[in-house]
């Protein structure tokens, strides 16, 4: 028998997986837990043979879980069932000892075999993630944006058009405070000053044909132009003068061999 313990907060998600699982008859629910602190106890307690836990949890998450779960004696397997499908944190998960990453939009049959799939130390992946692990397996060392997510790319490509945060949370249905988040680990990552850094490294990384970010910027600048009766663009929260102007450095820098900071130089500044 199969002895199972399901680690979500929602309780109709864990009463949908329990019935899920009870109906098969090698598989038995040992538990149900609504956060990481009291999935740790249970795990300890209870010894179950497959975990299925969830990332977005209040308190410690499923990624803490999944830490904490290194340094005790007792690590069983651990199926990821959530709605959380950003690359970095499938890449997290994965890397903290995550069996399976699934979505809770998975069939029941599905998770059904993933949990007697991990038993056996098999992994069971969503496409999207087996995709993704691909693509990480084949990017190149000399890849200079190997070490960002899809979707950080996006976003450096839109400021690589001179766009400004409430600009690219329009167009990749983002929040501003994401947008912000991103930029931030962009920098990070990348070891760049500031946005109009990462604007340059964007275009000579080739995210973006010159062309576009000089059309860019030619409406940025129209836009910015004092209007009649002397108003001018207003400038929004977080703006600094120089991220305005960053189109135009892009154009100027991504013409000649420009050097670029080493990682660690210069402070961090994501705002936007």
């Amino acid at each position: 028998m199969i002895r199972v313990l399901i680690v979500d907060d929602h309780q109709v998600v864990r009463h949908g997986l329990r019935y899920a699982l009870e109906e098969e008859p090698d598989i038995e629910v040992a538990g149900e837990c609504a956060d990481g602190e009291s999935a740790l106890a249970a795990i300890a307690g209870l010894r179950p043979d497959v975990v299925v836990l969830d990332l977005l949890m209040p308190g410690l998450d499923g990624l803490g879980v999944l830490s904490r779960l290194t340094e005790q004696g007792f690590r069983p397997p651990v199926i990821v069932l959530t709605s959380y499908v950003e690359d970095d944190q499938v890449l997290n998960a994965l890397r903290g000892g995550a069996l399976s990453y699934l979505p809770k939009t998975t069939a029941s049959d599905q998770v059904v075999e993933a949990v007697r799939a991990a038993v056996q130390g098999r992994s069971v992946l969503d496409p999207a993630v087996a995709a993704l692990l691909v693509q990480q397996a084949h990017g190149r060392p000399d890849d200079p944006l190997r070490v960002v997510s899809p979707r950080e790319r996006e976003v450096l490509a839109s400021l690589s058009h001179g766009r400004s945060n409430r600009e690219i949370a329009r167009v990749l249905s983002l929040s501003e405070e994401t947008v912000k988040t991103y930029v931030s680990s962009l920098l990070a990552k990348l070891g760049l000053q500031d946005r109009t850094q990462a604007a340059i490294f964007g275009l000579q990384c080739g995210l973006v044909p010159l062309g576009e970010a000089l059309s860019s910027a030619a409406g940025a600048q129209g836009v910015g132009r004092r209007q009649p009766g002397g108003a001018q663009r207003r400038v929004e929260p977080g703006d600094r003068p120089g991220d305005q102007r960053h189109a135009e450095s892009a154009r100027q820098g991504a013409g000649r061999d420009r050097r670029l900071p080493a990682p660690g130089e210069g402070q961090d500044r994501g705002d936007g």
